[in-house]
């Protein structure tokens, strides 16, 4: 079953990848990060990593611990804070939010570049005879967001009376792999959510959502969306 299919993926780079994405997501400056809410956000995903048995660095938990601990000192009044944490700031969020704006610089030059090099390949490249209808604008799809599209998923589907644990039933991940291959086979895009339309329980749901993210690493299968967390596609590789 899922519990026996441990997933690993170089698309997590780190905690710090997962708070920028949420704080992006929320549409706020990273100043003014409501500690409360991204903390809770967090161990959202923290419970689908473990629902989905990944594999996943040891510094998402301590990242977790940390946002715990900042929370924690954020309810407490300022005449009982622990004097050992006495700092030249009063917010606790602040060292935090230091490191997130240097790495969001580093990882803005990264992508700056990245862009460059795309641009610099295609600036020759050939023109097509007739002038093709043009495409929507669809960028490629981090496993945050795909968790964060499972995590909503199992979060509706979890008030669906038809759902239910079926365990005289096994799904396995290769199963699942051929049927997906088989549903995008046919060159159409398939929407995330009808990836899910026939599942029967919550096993299945897990398998399936496992099957997908290992066509994805193994590049067989391609998830892209139209502008910002927006609906994610699913297309032939």
């Amino acid at each position: 079953m899922s519990r026996e299919y441990k997933v690993k993926l170089e698309v997590f780079e780190g905690p710090l990848d997962l708070l920028l994405y949420l704080i992006k997501k929320d549409e706020v400056d990273v100043y003014d990060v409501t500690i409360e809410r991204i903390t809770q956000q967090y161990l959202d995903y923290m419970d689908a990593f473990s629902v989905l048995n990944l594999d996943i660095a040891g510094e998402f938990v301590v990242m977790a611990a940390n946002l715990i601990y900042i929370k924690s000192r954020t309810l407490l009044p300022a005449n009982v804070q622990p004097p050992e944490e006495e700092a030249e700031e009063d917010d606790p969020r602040w060292e935090l939010v230091r490191q997130l704006v240097e790495y969001k610089k580093f990882k803005d030059a990264a992508s700056h570049l990245a862009k460059r090099e795309v641009e610099q390949s295609n600036r020759f490249a050939r023109l097509p005879e007739k002038e093709a209808a043009p495409e929507r604008p669809l960028g490629d799809v981090s496993v945050f967001d795909l968790i964060g599209a499972f995590n909503n998923l199992l979060k509706k589907l979890n008030h669906r009376d038809d759902l239910r644990e079926i365990f005289e039933e096994n799904y396995t991940v290769s199963d699942k792999i051929d049927l997906i291959a088989k549903m995008i086979s046919d060159g159409v895009a398939l929407h995330f959510h009808e990836l899910f339309s026939e599942t029967a329980s919550r096993a299945e749901i897990v398998v399936t959502f496992l099957a997908l993210l290992e066509l994805i690493r193994l590049k067989m299968v391609k998830a892209v969306q139209e502008g910002a967390f927006g609906e994610i596609e699913l297309r032939a590789a």
